[in-house]
């Protein structure tokens, strides 16, 4: 089996980028975010960029870090109300945006890596969200069509790898990752533990190697979004 082992994030992404790809990340919130990936994006120039993510990140941290370079040329994404910086590229006109229910977000990557190329939902039907799709009815009831995600490159966190590629999320950073890693045409994980071959329980892989292509071992932030203390 070839070597998936990267020394970092960098030379992970050596060879995959280029000026108006498509990229989807994982993460929810500031949870599970591929941080050092992203990074490592930003510092390599490239632009015109197509992000599928369930957010947008932070002013200056996660996918944030790509909008304030300005290198994402559209987001297609569930909820962006944590990025000041996002609101006013978009409220400009100088970044699109498509707004995905979150649920449908999740269905669209999940169905494009089952190479599932569409499939019909309720969600959305009546509103905004089905300008232009195309309406079909089932049992008397409207559903719209949406289009399954494949993605130049899919990006994700994982708490463990081995050197195969099999993944373990933990706890909440299990949201967007297993999707984004599917629909890829190619994925580079970040994880927080390299384990040796054999110690992860195959009945508890999330994600199977199959799906990666390239993994390193990241060194990790892990800010906290929204921190509420309670008063004494």
């Amino acid at each position: 089996m070839a070597n998936k082992r990267f020394s970092d994030a960098s030379s992970a992404l050596e060879g995959l980028l280029f000026d108006g790809m498509t990229i989807a990340a994982g993460g929810f919130g500031l949870c599970g975010i591929p941080e050092n990936l992203i990074s490592a994006i930003r510092d390599s120039g490239v632009k015109d960029l197509t992000i599928y993510s369930n957010n947008a990140g932070v002013d200056d941290f996660g996918l944030g870090l790509l909008l304030q370079t300005k290198q994402v040329k559209k987001m297609v994404s569930s909820y962006v109300g944590e990025n000041a910086e996002f609101m006013r590229q978009y409220l400009s006109g100088e970044l699109e945006l498509e707004f995905n229910p979150q649920g449908t977000l999740a269905e669209r990557m999940r169905a494009g890596g089952a190479g599932i190329p569409g499939f019909y939902t309720k969600t959305g039907v009546g509103t905004l969200v089905a300008e232009g799709k195309e309406h079909k009815d089932f049992d008397g009831e409207t559903y719209i069509m949406e289009r399954g995600i494949v993605a130049d490159l899919a990006i994700v966190k994982a708490w463990k790898g081995d050197e195969h590629g099999n993944l373990v999320y933990r706890k909440t950073s299990r949201n967007f990752n297993p999707l984004a890693a599917t629909c890829g045409k190619v994925t580079v994980a970040e994880v927080e533990e390299i384990v040796p071959l054999g110690s992860l329980d195959p009945d508890n892989i999330h994600t199977p190697s199959v799906y990666v292509q390239r993994l390193l071992k990241g060194q990790h932030e892990k800010r906290i979004e929204q921190r509420t203390i309670r008063t004494a």
